[in-house]
């Protein structure tokens, strides 16, 4: 098993980020938690989890244990795979996921895309005693860099979107609705807070 992949941050999106370790570059699919954690640095250190399937071998990064906890835990849950967990860890920071599961919390999961009631409900289920004994506390870690352009946030959030799944059309309008309310959200911010308005 990889435990973690430390190196030069090559490229980095919304969705994944390819480390440079002494030339070999290694792709890992991040949520956006650890997108966020990642802006400005060079070099980074993400804790691993691979993904083997019979069609295809895949390696997932996080930027703490405490996120790899809840994506392992996730994946143990009926019906849930990576890419569900990596929406859910992308639309909740693991302090607000640890309390919507063991405050029992339905509303705050089923407003995740993907995850209808009886997902929500498994989640709980399953979950709500695991998750209190991990020590995780509620953080903040999203950035208040202000954006260096408009239509540069605008395209990397709408682009985030769709690789997530949502189609362009309901993406765009989201994006362009958070900026004009406010148009110096930093792009991590207008993803999260569009995760929480598409259905």
């Amino acid at each position: 098993m990889i435990e973690y992949v430390r190196g030069e941050l090559a490229d980095l999106s919304p969705t994944q980020a390819v480390i440079d370790c002494q030339g070999v570059g290694y792709g890992l699919n991040i949520s956006l938690a650890t997108f966020t954690a990642l802006q400005g640095k060079k070099d980074v250190k993400l804790f691993c989890v691979e993904v083997i399937r019979e069609d295809a071998f895949t390696l997932w990064g996080f930027a703490t244990r405490s996120e790899r906890e809840l994506f392992l835990l996730l994946n143990t849950v009926s019906g849930i795979g990576a890419a569900t967990t990596r929406m859910i860890l992308s639309a909740l920071s693991p302090g607000e996921l640890v309390e919507a599961i063991s405050q029992g919390n339905e509303r705050v999961l089923k407003a995740i895309k993907g995850i209808g009631p009886k997902a929500a409900q498994r989640i709980i289920v399953d979950l709500r005693d695991k998750v209190l004994s991990l020590d995780i506390a509620p953080t903040n870690t999203l950035s208040a860099t202000a954006p260096e352009m408009e239509s540069e946030v605008q395209r990397e959030a709408i682009a985030a979107l769709t690789m997530l799944g949502y189609s362009p059309a309901p993406a765009q309008k989201a994006v362009k609705q958070l900026l004009g309310d406010d148009p110096t959200l930093p792009v991590e911010q207008v993803i999260k807070q569009a995760l929480k308005i598409l259905k």
